[in-house]
Formats: structure tokens, C-alpha cells, sequence
């Protein structure tokens, strides 16, 4: 089923061009690749060997016309044809117009003469318009002609085609392969065009070192022009407009004076970040600063280097950074205070009253928002930079009060941090689905001026960059309902349609599995080596993903396995790998306690696993010749503390010695205790449930170095056991099932005695658990209950029972949002919700239990921060119908809830309940707050064990 689903999708792909040549994702396609598919009236680009000529004005802006230049090469690289590119008036049967309102009198003069409507894009910021238009002028029968209401709208509607025609925005940072096409045709029946929704978008590189700058420095000597008129164009293509530039070891201004230059001229702007006032880098500090980075000791230095960076920048399109931080981004010391600050800002604007008018940014980040919140102000017309926690949680948004300043407000975003409880740097860990939640949030709250996300090194970050810039350029066409089928799109427009569906699911679970833990916070016991099979399933689901994309890219064509490698493969092999690698040194030092022979086999697969991790850096680097030579170079294993470990270090592992002769050793699933050993007299499986249906296993295992023969034999008929007798060399795993007609009404255990060639013996209980009155009762009565198996009733937030919604109001799922599966928040998210009456918005889970008692509900939630003034965000749980219990998100504070939240990409909160009679119950969840994501509920029955992700959703009857 699963397979015909993928089929379908596919075909529908191919239906929607996506085989010949891609569209921009979300747009709809104007290109085809075949005379019988284009629309009557369509301008041709490129048939029968020859390409329509392009025509610019040669009085309009430089970065028309680079990207006129770029369009120019793309068609010739996806025809084999390259178009000319001229200044001159249009003269041929078919020809690409390419002009700014204004600055083109080839596009001015169509206006003029009402051959081309305008109206869509007159007065916008950045629009663009693409319009095929018949008989334009004299001598031309057929114009495609690309308009832009300003300079970076028309480079846009330039990329619009690039894409469209095959020419993917990565194609040279991720070497994707264009698309080609012996012909192409603009087919318009209506005019397309489109403009932003969020005026300034966005990247930083940060974090920049050992990996981008190894690979600039050895590419192209430094973060110079060279460099940075690669950025420039990726930004472009991505319909962003802005960027903080590296500023580690760099300079953006000084390394290089063309950087500044030739980022005006492409149409980039340019910023700099929190912590770098006045369009000066911290570095030149460094290089050029006197005396300490504190203006009440130093005013007059710091004066003169902030007033030298303004006039150096005076002529480039730009955001100009207010403010100060201490030196090298860190706290401004305790002595400085908020009236200091204050006229750290007024002098700055004294100073840019002086120079040419450019917007003004003052970013809230960490120490500074405290300050915002104890009084401190700058004038309405300055742009407020809202910040996250550094770990993709938004701390703060607009006021409706604040929403009102014309300056407008912006968020800075992170994909990478360098700080506490851990540095993570290496792969992307920051879902889409998570993206999206807070990034609507921002967008709902009106912080629409500004949104910049720091990308590290930028790649391997490629996917979640442009989701960000897409998403920032139009919210609306990305609801959460279509987040799925944005990352089909992507994959479709890099790799085909054949394998989108596949290479979107590949790319949503290595994220998922990611931001669930960062590779950076692993450790061996981080996933629970005993409980509900937990640190295995990890393993098996990461190793399965990995084996689907080495799979793919066997059949995909050779020209794409770069681009695959460098996209899907590496991440997810190489997030499979260090997975893997630290539950193999969990696991190795758990069997080293149990005294198992396979301690040494798996502390030497732990050795092979390092080894793998070294081997794909060195694959990845030495691709397209060394093109991304020290791209991956960022090490990832080893933290002992915040901060990167100086060189990748194995997780420790244990080695036994064993005797010559085999022993037998018996463990039993869900417990560290073996036989022989404390506690083995206890031994028992978790029971086998007649609701689960779940085979259940026992291991059993030599503790020597020759193989043993075993015998295992039950003393009841109904056990099934997968084998009953054997020889073990290191350990052998047996599943344990019952046949369930044959079980007598009344049979509460089993026994399975375990034998071994030397006379030893050892005795496992197997719990019964049948079905019970009660729940049958309950289940009967009315279907779709959770039922409580193994003590616990376990229930992923989007498999509600029933939603309740007053007018106006709605449940969001979130697909894939959270750590398991998916998640739900209440719409809009302006909305507070009460607790009275049938109506209080709140989901509802039916469930079924096995007895009364006093319960603990643990209700998981995203770790959304207090993101308005006042209290923290509330929710409220109930069973039945006592009175809800009010739980205040953010009653803890401190800084170690604060980690272990971001840690754990989530937040569990507990309340007890006490629950009357065995049977059916209902579980509520009301939303208080606005902004509240329920992932999970687990009824702990008093059955609950310790893992990290929690028990498995309970079976639902």
C-alpha cells in the first residue's frame, strides 16, 4: 500500500512538470520542455538548436545585470545552447526582456505602451513579474519579459526562470545537476508574479571554524570576493537579501574591500551581527582596537572605530547593528547598566544622522532582552531583533503594544550554536516541522521586518536554509499541512520524481532523529540500554534510513550521487554511524558488567564504527576532486564539556578476559540483571500481553571463549519459542510468543528453564497478562480506547479521541513535530483558552485501565520559551471530570530546566490523579496559552520505566 502511495505521488509530480524541468518550490511552473505541452502563444527559449537572445538595459543596476549573465549560462547549460546576451533593441521572433521599473526603458516603454501590466508589482518591495507579451515591438513577435518593481525583484524573476527551465538554487553548492532539455518554451497564459513577505531575509555564518574557513582559506585564500560572490548568488537564488558575513577570524570590510563593493552591486545586503556595532567586524577590533571594548573607559576610541566602519559603509545597501556587547560576544560586565547602553545608542545614531540613511537593528540577545525588559528603549524606527534561545526556541515576540513601532521588529534564528550545555555544529539537527512552528509564531506576532538564522558553516546545512528563506518569503503557501510535501518538491527538483516521496521521508527522519538528541549531547546511556528495546530501536530505525538511502543512490544515475551524497547520504549514514557508536559503547560496557563474550565483539564494532565516521569525512572530502575539502571537519565526538573537543574521540569501551571453556549466561528483555549474578533468582520477562500480541526475548549468552550447547524448555504447551535448543559461539537471542487460543482462562505464568552443556541451569518466569473485565467493558462500550499494557498507558498527542473547539478557534497538527511522531497546538496563536464550560477548547483521550489507584500523567510538550511578558505559558490536564490541574510552563526558571529542555528537545510535566474505578476514563488537555505543542501523554499506572523517548504508544482497541 505504502508503495502504490509512492507511485501515485510520483505521477503526480510528473503531472506537475517536475520531470522536465523543475519550478521554484511552491511556484507554479511556467516551462515546458516539449512544443505539445506548451500553452498557445508561448515564447520559445530554446528549439532546434538555437536560443532566443536576452536583452537588458545597459543603464540598469549591476546585479540585473550579473544575474542576467547567470541566466544567460544556465540556459546554455541545460540546451548545450548559450543565448546572446545583449543591450541593444530587441530584434529576433522570440526574445527574453529582462528590466526594473524605471531603470529599463526596454520594460518602461511596454508599460507605456500597455503591452505589459505592471500593476501587480508597482510600489512593492521586491516584486517581480513574468509576462509572455505578443508583438511587443516592431521586428519581435513574442517577448518573455521578466520586470521587477525594484533591483533585487527583477534578479529574482531572473531565478524564477533559472529554476524553472532545471537550474536548481544548489547547483554548485551542493553540485546538484541541472536538468537538460533540447528545448524550452515559456508557457504564460496569465502573467506570473510574487514579492515577499518578510522584507529582510537572511543568513549568518557562524561558527565558522575548523570547516568553512579551512575550505576558504585553502578554495580561495580567506573570506574574500571570490568567496563571498559565491554566497552572494546562493542568497539570490534563494530569494534571501541578507546577509551577516563570517566574522570568527574575519573581516568583511577589511579582508577584502571588493566584499563590500560586489555585495552592493549583486544586491545583497549587507549586516553585521548582535555583537558587531556600526558595520565594523569584531575582528578589526582586534586588529585595531586601543585600549579595553568598554565606553565608559574608552568612549572616544570606540567612538572613532564605530564612526570609521559607518563611513566605510556608507555607500553600500545595509542594516546598521546598535548597541554593544562585552568583548568577544559576551555579557557587558555588571558595572554597565542600562542607562549606559542607552547612550551607547543614542551616540551611534548621532553619528549615522551624518551619513546617507540606512535601517537600524538592535538584537535582543540573551543580557540585552533583560535590559529591553527592565525599561531601556530605542527610538520606534529601529528595528527590534527578537532572538531564540540559541536552540530554535523563540525567547521573545512583539507586544500588540510593541507591534505598533514602525520600525517593526525581526527574529534571529539558529541551525548552530557555540555555547552551553553543548556546542552543535556538525549536521543539521533543526527540524522542518520545528522551523515552522516557531517561525509562525514569529510571523503571527508581526515580527515580519527581519529574519536571519545563523547556518554555521552553511553546509551541511542546505535543507533547513532554504525552508527558512522560502518560508520567510511567502508563509502562506507553507502551512503546516504542507510541510510534507515541501520537502517531496525539494527532492523532486534535485533528484527527480522517482524517489521523492522515499528522499523526503529519508530527509524528515535523520532531522527528526537528530533534533531529538544532537550528536553532539550523545552519550552511551543516553537511550535506555534495557527498557522497551529503546537504545536498539534507535539504532535499527537510523540503520534502516541509512540502508533506504545507500539503496536510492544505487539507482539513481551517476550524475546525481555526488549531490545525493553531499544532501541525503552523508548526513544520514554519518548520523546512523555516531548513533550507533555510542549505543555500541553502552551496550559494550553493560555485557562487560554482565560478563558476556560479546562485550569484545562489540567493543571491537565500536572500533569499526570510529573508523567508519573518519572514512565518510575523508569520502566526503575528497568528492568532485577536493572540492569540499574540510567541510566535515568539525569534530563531533569526545565533549566533556560545552565546548568541541580539539580531535574526535571513541567513546570508551570495556574488554573481559574470558576462560577457554564456553558458560552459559541468561538475560531476559527489559532488565540488566543476568544469570548467573545478583538478582538472577528474580529473572522475568515483561508479561505477554493479550492486548499487545508482542513476542517478547531471552538472550542467552557464553561467557567463555568455545562454543556451549543449549536446551530451553517450557512448561506449558501455548509458549512458543523460536528455538528450543542450539550451541553458542557469543549470544544468541529467542523470541518468546504465545498462542493465545490455546492459553487456559485461568493461566497467569509460564516457566522456561534454560540449560547448558555443563550440567548448569537457569529458570525464567514469564508473566500472562489476559484480558480483563474491565477493559473489555470499556473497550466494548466504545472503541478506539488506549489500553494500559505493561503498566502504562502510553498516547502520541495527534491520536486524540474527540477535539473540542469553541467558534473561532481550531486544533493545528504539526506533521512530525516532536520526538516521536507529531504534534498539536491550539490556532490562532494570538488565542488564550479557558476552562469552563462543554466548550473550553481541549483534546480528548479515551482510554482503558486495568485498575484504580493513584496515577502520575506525564504530558510532553515542545519547549516553547515564555515568549510574551508576564507569567509562563499554562496548560492544564485532567482525568474525567475533576477539576483541571493549571501547570505553569515556566515555574522553574533556573538554568538547569532551561538545559536539560533544549537538551532533550522537550519538556516533561507531571501530575497525579487519582482514578476511582478500573475501565474506561478520559484524559483531557486544555491549552491555555497561546503557543503550547502537546507531543505525548504516559500514564504512568505504576509500571513507568527510565528511557529517554518514553514506552511505545499503547495498543488502541
Amino acid at each position: 500500500m505504502r508503495r502504490l502511495c509512492e507511485l501515485l505521488l510520483a505521477v503526480a509530480l510528473l503531472g506537475a512538470g517536475v520531470a522536465g524541468p523543475a519550478h521554484a518550490l511552491g511556484q507554479k511552473p511556467f516551462v515546458a520542455t516539449e512544443r505539445a505541452a506548451a500553452a498557445p502563444g508561448s515564447v520559445v527559449l530554446v528549439e532546434a538548436g538555437r536560443a532566443s537572445t536576452l536583452y537588458v538595459d545597459a543603464g540598469d543596476h549591476a546585479g540585473v545585470l550579473h544575474a542576467a549573465a547567470s541566466l544567460q549560462e544556465d540556459i546554455g547549460q541545460v540546451s548545450g545552447v548559450w543565448p546572446a546576451l545583449e543591450k541593444s533593441t530587441p530584434r529576433g521572433k522570440d526574445v527574453i526582456i529582462i528590466g526594473t521599473l524605471g531603470k529599463s526603458r526596454l520594460v518602461d516603454g511596454l508599460v507605456k505602451a500597455g503591452k505589459l501590466d505592471a500593476k501587480a508589482i508597482v510600489g512593492k518591495w521586491e516584486g517581480w513579474l513574468v509576462q509572455s507579451v505578443a508583438e511587443p515591438m516592431p521586428g519581435v513577435e513574442r517577448a518573455l519579459v521578466i520586470a521587477g518593481s525594484d533591483k533585487r525583484g527583477t534578479i529574482f524573476g531572473i531565478y524564477e526562470l533559472s529554476e524553472q527551465i532545471g537550474v536548481s538554487p544548489w547547483y554548485w553548492w551542493a553540485d546538484v545537476p541541472v536538468k537538460r532539455a533540447n528545448a524550452l518554451y515559456a508557457s504564460l497564459p496569465a502573467p506570473v508574479s510574487d514579492a515577499p513577505a518578510v522584507q529582510y531575509r537572511g543568513i549568518f555564518l557562524n561558527d565558522e571554524a575548523p570547516a568553512l574557513t579551512g575550505w576558504a582559506k585553502q578554495r580561495y585564500g580567506g573570506y574574500n570576493h571570490q568567496f563571498y560572490e559565491k554566497v552572494f548568488e546562493l542568497i539570490l537564488r534563494l530569494r534571501g537579501n541578507y546577509l551577516w558575513p563570517a566574522m570568527w577570524d574575519a573581516a568583511f570590510y577589511d579582508d577584502d574591500p571588493l566584499n563590500g563593493k560586489l555585495a552592493d552591486e549583486y544586491g545583497v545586503v549587507i549586516g553585521t551581527s548582535h555583537h558587531e556595532p556600526m558595520a565594523r567586524a569584531h575582528k578589526e577590533w582586534t586588529r585595531y582596537g586601543k585600549g579595553p571594548w568598554d565606553y565608559s573607559r574608552n568612549e572616544a576610541v570606540l567612538k572613532d572605530f564605530w564612526w570609521k566602519g559607518a563611513v566605510r559603509a556608507k555607500d553600500y545597501e545595509k542594516i546598521v547593528t546598535l548597541g554593544m556587547r562585552g568583548d568577544g560576544d559576551e555579557p557587558m560586565s555588571e558595572e554597565s547598566n542600562v542607562a549606559l547602553l542607552q547612550r551607547i545608542v543614542g551616540d551611534q545614531r548621532k553619528m549615522l544622522s551624518k551619513l546617507p540613511a540606512a535601517p537600524q537593528v538592535w538584537a535582543l540577545y540573551k543580557e540585552v532582552q533583560d535590559y529591553y525588559e527592565k525599561g531601556m528603549r530605542v527610538p520606534d524606527d529601529v528595528i527590534l531583533l527578537w532572538c531564540d534561545d540559541n536552540w530554535a526556541n523563540i525567547r521573545r515576540l512583539p507586544t500588540a503594544e510593541e507591534r505598533k513601532r514602525p520600525g517593526g521588529a525581526g527574529v534571529y534564528y539558529h541551525f548552530d550554536y557555540v555555547g552551553g550545555p553543548r556546542s552543535y555544529k556538525w549536521l543539521n539537527v533543526t527540524p522542518i516541522p520545528k522551523i515552522w512552528e516557531q517561525m509562525h509564531l514569529a510571523w503571527e506576532y508581526d515580527a515580519r521586518k527581519l529574519w536571519i538564522v545563523n547556518v554555521g558553516d552553511l553546509k551541511p546545512m542546505e535543507v533547513p536554509i532554504e525552508f527558512f528563506l522560502s518560508y520567510a518569503w511567502k508563509p502562506d503557501a507553507w502551512p503546516a499541512s504542507r510541510l510534507q510535501e515541501y520537502l517531496q518538491q525539494w527532492a523532486a527538483r534535485e533528484f527527480g520524481p522517482e524517489h521523492a516521496v522515499e528522499i523526503a521521508d529519508i530527509v524528515a527522519k535523520y532531522t527528526k532523529y537528530n533534533g531529538r538528541r544532537k550528536p553532539e549531547q550523545l552519550e552511551p546511556e543516553t537511550y535506555s540500554l534495557v527498557n522497551y528495546n529503546e537504545s536498539e530501536r534507535v539504532v535499527g530505525e537510523y540503520r534502516a534510513l541509512a540502508e533506504k538511502a545507500e539503496r536510492i543512490n544505487g539507482q539513481l544515475p551517476e550524475a546525481k550521487r555526488d549531490a545525493f551524497f553531499e544532501l541525503v547520504l552523508y548526513p544520514v549514514k554519518a548520523g546512523a554511524v555516531v548513533n550507533e557508536l555510542y549505543a555500541t559503547a553502552g551496550m559494550n560496557r553493560l555485557y562487560a558488567r554482565q560478563g558476556r563474550a560479546a562485550a569484545n565483539v562489540l567493543a571491537e564494532r565500536a572500533r569499526e564504527l570510529f573508523r567508519q565516521d573518519a572514512a565518510l569525512s575523508e569520502q566526503y572530502h575528497a568528492l568532485r576532486g577536493g572540492k569540499w575539502n574540510h567541510m566535515m571537519s568539525q569534530t563531533r565526538l569526545g565533549y566533556t564539556y560545552w565546548n568541541q573537543p580539539p580531535l574526535n574521540v571513541m567513546p570508551a569501551v570495556n574488554e573481559v578476559q574470558l576462560p577457554a571453556a564456553g558458560a552459559l549466561g541468561v538475560a531476559v528483555e527489559g532488565h540488566a540483571a543476568v544469570w548467573p549474578g545478583p538478582g538472577a533468582e528474580a529473572l522475568a520477562l515483561p508479561a505477554l500481553d493479550a492486548y499487545e500480541k508482542r513476542a517478547r526475548h531471552v538472550e542467552v549468552f557464553n561467557r567463555g571463549s568455545l562454543p556451549l550447547s543449549f536446551t530451553i524448555i517450557a512448561d506449558q504447551p501455548w509458549l512458543v519459542l523460536s528455538r528450543t535448543e542450539g550451541s553458542v559461539e557469543v549470544q544468541e537471542r529467542i523470541s518468546v510468543d504465545v498462542r493465545w487460543a490455546d492459553v487456559p482462562r485461568d493461566a497467569r505464568e509460564a516457566t522456561l528453564t534454560i540449560s547448558g552443556d555443563d550440567g548448569s541451569r537457569a529458570m525464567v518466569r514469564v508473566p500472562i497478562r489476559q484480558r480483563e473485565v474491565a477493559v473489555e467493558t470499556a473497550v466494548a462500550g466504545q472503541g478506539g480506547r488506549f489500553v494500559e499494557t505493561g503498566g502504562v498507558v502510553s498516547i502520541e498527542a495527534a491520536h486524540f479521541t474527540r477535539q473540542v473547539t469553541p467558534a473561532g478557534r481550531s486544533w493545528l497538527l504539526v506533521p512530525d513535530h516532536g520526538r516521536t511522531l507529531s504534534a498539536m497546538t491550539a490556532l490562532p496563536v494570538h488565542a488564550t483558552g479557558g476552562l469552563a464550560g462543554p466548550q473550553a477548547m481541549r483534546l480528548e483521550y479515551d482510554v482503558a485501565l486495568a485498575k484504580p489507584g493513584r496515577f502520575t500523567l506525564h504530558t510532553t510538550l515542545a519547549p516553547t520559551q515564555k515568549f510574551q511578558p508576564g507569567g509562563g505559558l499554562k496548560f492544564a490536564v485532567s482525568i474525567d471530570n475533576e477539576a483541571p490541574q493549571i501547570v505553569n510552563m515556566h515555574a522553574d526558571a533556573s538554568l538547569a530546566v532551561w538545559e536539560r529542555s533544549v537538551s532533550d528537545g522537550a519538556v516533561t510535566f507531571r501530575t497525579t490523579h487519582a482514578v476511582r474505578s478500573a475501565g474506561a476514563h478520559t484524559i483531557k488537555f486544555w491549552a491555555i496559552s497561546p503557543g503550547v505543542v502537546l507531543q505525548k501523554l504516559v500514564l504512568d499506572a505504576g509500571g513507568l520505566k527510565p528511557s529517554y523517548l518514553g514506552p511505545q504508544e499503547s495498543p488502541r482497541l
